[in-house]
């Protein structure tokens, strides 16, 4: 066993792991305003199967209040070192980044490392004997093929600032990073969209597609997925055909995108990549090319062999030039990986003997292919697989299903927002009972407005006023996009499920409250949007700066106009009576 140490002001890291052969070295390459860059690189004397390599350090836990990871949702509170187990990093899964936030939401601690492609374990946690908490980032915790040098990089950030900002510039070091950089957003990524999935799921039907996008379209949608269910016409909600990716449902499927494309829409289909069910042509052809057949859904590709890579590549490819697809909904990447009737070794078939690096190579070649043919293809990830590698092959992230729960999918947009960089977010596509009330029904509406909406309801079936309230928000949405994608976005009290959202750019300021807190305005804008995200009427304004005359609108979630009135906002506080889900607009005179 080695072990080196590095010291730091007030940290003390060790590295801890493998055999003589391997020798260690940490140097700090990077220290200011209480951010240190660490560089380890290490070496062996004769190429050798790396066991698992640690680096951690402890520091003591002075006003932390949690613990946020990409995507613990609810679960940000601090764990002890006896209960659960650490978090996994790799490709398609999570980003190696922990941040220790305080009381004020401010930045305490927040570490992360370079190597997004392989799997790495990261923790932090308190131990009770001595109130410090424990932090590591254990590499090649998975079988790696022989090495002789290995380097990475780890940056710490203690600098007190807000939680979210030290997140962002984890992203943006991310970026600097070649092998990291990612693709290229197209403008189509960034607007609102409708999704097949939870009103059809796989009971697709041409002529109503095509009547539900002219309904999408005039109510502010201009892309639609066309999920499960165009490959087959199985409706058991398995993957036994998937693998041949033949239109059995869709038949004529360049006639219904052209459809499509007549009313305005763009048109992506969804293909659930690993996956060869064992009922497809394709399963026979690549029998014993898996990296297991025992996974619960449908035998799971391995993308080590170029035979199955140069497949799938030709797949997509075929679909876009043929059918003349927008973009794809590329999904289950996290089902890559290492499986315990996985063949460990590389026979002389594969070219890669690390899963992580071949889904690498499959994926990069996929996003060639396709923008080499249509520059401005849109490809969708979903959460967990959001990460910086991901961020190179596709140009959308999603939340992760949640159907009717909008709080969740406010968390898990500002979850991946925060780490996204100009990588469009979208929300999960929300969804309600054509029963419901409206005003609950905006609910799952309005707490996607931070992100880019998707919607999954059947319009055609919907009250009218459910319509109106969809195309007012989706308006508004649209005429405020800039601001929404590109500005300044900060998300408060991620313990309580960021309850208040704000973004801001060039004087545009949209605050999101989601329950009974105080909206706090710390900044000079000219206008000044506030969402009443919530079935309580009355919101409460604190105004930290004298900021003027404004004039005042109200307006309901169907965008019916409450009240209008001028006032002068000057410190203190204020409580304005709005509409459930409504809004409230400020406009300096």
């Amino acid at each position: 066993m080695m072990t080196a140490n590095h010291i730091i002001p007030k940290t003390e890291i060790q590295i801890v792991g493998n055999s003589a052969n391997f020798k260690s070295h940490l140097n700090e390459i990077y220290s200011k305003n209480g951010i240190s860059i660490y560089e380890l690189n290490i070496t062996a004397v004769q190429p050798e199967i790396p066991g698992p390599i640690t680096v951690k350090w402890k520091i003591p836990a002075h006003n932390i209040k949690g613990i946020w990871k990409p995507t613990t949702d609810f679960a940000k509170r601090i764990q002890a070192d006896w209960e659960l187990k650490p978090m996994e990093s790799r490709i398609s899964i999570d980003s190696p980044i922990i941040s220790l936030f305080g009381n004020n939401d401010e930045n305490r601690h927040t570490f992360a490392c370079s190597n997004a492609i392989n799997k790495l374990e990261l923790d932090a946690v308190i131990r009770e004997e001595d109130d410090c908490f424990y932090c590591h980032i254990t590499m090649f915790a998975e079988r790696h093929s022989k090495l002789n040098h290995f380097n990475v990089q780890i940056r710490i950030d203690s600098e007190e600032k807000h939680f979210s900002e030290a997140i962002r510039e984890v992203s943006t070091w991310w970026e600097s990073f070649e092998n990291l950089t990612p693709a290229f957003v197209p403008e189509i990524a960034q607007t609102p969209l409708y999704s097949t999935w939870y009103q059809f799921h796989q009971d697709l039907e041409e002529d109503a597609l095509v009547e539900e996008c002219k309904l999408a379209y005039s109510l502010g949608y201009r892309t639609i997925v066309i999920d499960d269910g165009w490959q087959t016409n199985d409706n058991n909600r398995g993957y036994d055909y998937t693998g041949d990716w033949n239109p059995d449902r869709l038949s004529k499927t360049k006639e219904f995108v052209n459809r499509v494309h007549e009313t305005g829409m763009k048109v992506g289909f969804w293909y659930s990549v690993p996956f060869c069910g064992k009922k497809s042509e394709a399963y026979k052809r690549f029998k014993g090319k898996f990296l297991t057949e025992n996974h619960r859904w449908a035998p799971v590709f391995d993308p080590r062999y170029p035979e199955v890579r140069n497949y799938l590549i030709n797949i997509y490819k075929t679909a876009l030039v043929d059918w003349n697809l927008d973009g794809f909904k590329l999904d289950f990447i996290d089902d890559f990986k290492l499986y315990p009737d996985t063949l460990r070794d590389k026979n002389d078939e594969m070219d890669y003997h690390s899963i992580n690096e071949a889904v690498d190579r499959l994926l990069m070649d996929v996003m060639y292919t396709l923008r080499n043919i249509n520059p401005d293809v849109f490809i969708e990830f979903r959460q967990k697989y959001t990460g910086p590698a991901m961020r190179k092959y596709g140009n959308m992230f999603r939340a992760f299903d949640c159907p009717g729960d909008g709080v969740m999918n406010r968390v898990r947009i500002a979850d991946i927002k925060m780490l996204a960089g100009n990588t469009a977010v979208h929300s999960d596509m929300i969804t309600w009972h054509n029963d419901e009330k409206l005003e609950v029904a905006a609910l799952q509406l309005v707490n996607t407005l931070f992100g880019v909406p998707q919607i999954s309801v059947m319009l055609r079936n919907v009250p009218e006023n459910h319509l109106k309230m969809i195309k007012f928000y989706t308006n508004y949405w649209n005429s405020n996009k800039d601001t929404i994608t590109t500005g300044h976005f900060i998300p408060s009290r991620p313990l309580a499920n960021y309850p208040l959202n704000q973004v801001s750019k060039n004087g545009n300021l949209i605050m999101g409250v989601f329950d009974d807190h105080v909206v706090q305005i710390s900044e000079m804008a000219d206008v000044i949007d506030i969402i009443n995200g919530k079935l309580t009427t009355s919101v409460v304004i604190k105004s930290m700066l004298d900021l003027g005359q404004y004039s005042v609108t109200i307006s309901n979630c169907m965008g019916k106009v409450i009240s209008r009135y001028n006032s002068t906002l000057s410190e203190g506080l204020y409580e304005v009576e709005t509409p459930a889900c409504g809004l409230i607009q400020f406009k300096k005179i």
